[in-house]
Parts: C-alpha cells; structure tokens; sequence
C-alpha cells in the first residue's frame, strides 16, 4: 500500500512539474500608483496656474476609475467636477483623446454620440507608461485648447 502511494504521489508531483513548465506566461501590466498620479496633477497644475487658467484636474487608471482630483481656487467652469473626471474615464476606457471623439461626432460618425456616459470633449488625453496606457487625464478649464494644453502637461509628466 505504501509503494502505491508512493507512486501516486510521485506521478501527482511529475504531472504538476509538466502543467507548470508549460503554462501560458502573461503579459505584464504598467501599473499608475497615487504617487504618479500627484505627478501628473501637479504638473497639469503648474502650467494652469502658469497661464492662469484656474481649472478642475482628475486622474483615473487604466479602468477609468479615479485616483486624484484637483479643484483650484477660481475654477472656472464649477460643473468640472464631474466633467474632468468624464473627460478622463473616456480617454482611458476609449484608448485616444476625448477630443477624437468630440471630432467624431462633428465629422463622419455622429453615432459616437450614442455612447452614452462618457464625455465627448477635448480635454482628456490617456497617459502612457512603457508603450501601455496605464490611466488618463481630464482638464475643465474655460476653452478646449486650454483643457488640452493642461492635460499635456500633465501627461509629459510620465515621460
């Protein structure tokens, strides 16, 4: 009886060795920490007060859930605090520029204004990291070229 559970347990142990060896390896996910996000914030910051642009500023992951929100004193636009944080979840959950879409829309595919919750404005641009978008950043500030100008900032901040 031993010798036969000795064998069953050595062939458990050989089957398990094979499965590991030839198991499928993952790619591996960049992942935007807190940490990176307060990067992106303060240099979208930085070049907002700069210009004196004051706005609303969010970061969210490559899920588009959010990890930092800024509002500066003055904002200009009080409803960005939803719009910058819907500026954001787009870029990440679309994979491109919010403001892609805002051209979609106006151009050849005005059916992108059915997609129904997210923001199709400029402002919002996905943040890079190692060749992978890894999160995004939306901006409400007073004028779509402002909101862009301040998302780049931000986004060179992972560069």
């Amino acid at each position: 009886m031993f010798k036969n559970t000795l064998s069953l347990a050595i062939g458990a142990a050989a089957l398990a060795a094979a499965q590991l060896a030839g198991a499928a390896s993952l790619p591996v996910q960049p992942v935007l920490t807190l940490a990176a996000a307060q990067q992106v914030i303060s240099a979208a910051q930085a070049k907002a007060q700069a210009e004196n642009w004051p706005c609303v500023i969010s970061v969210v992951d490559a899920a588009g859930l959010p990890l930092a929100l800024v509002r500066m004193d003055n904002a200009a636009v009080p409803a960005g605090v939803e719009i910058a944080p819907g500026k954001a979840r787009t870029a990440a959950l679309f994979r491109r520029p919010s403001g892609a879409l805002e051209d979609a829309i106006n151009g050849n595919r005005p059916a992108v204004a059915t997609a129904r919750g997210f923001v199709l404005m400029r402002g919002g641009l996905p943040l890079v990291a190692d060749g992978q978008i890894v999160g995004a950043i939306g901006v409400s500030a007073d004028t779509p070229q402002h909101d862009e100008e301040i998302a780049k900032a931000g986004a060179a901040a992972l560069k």
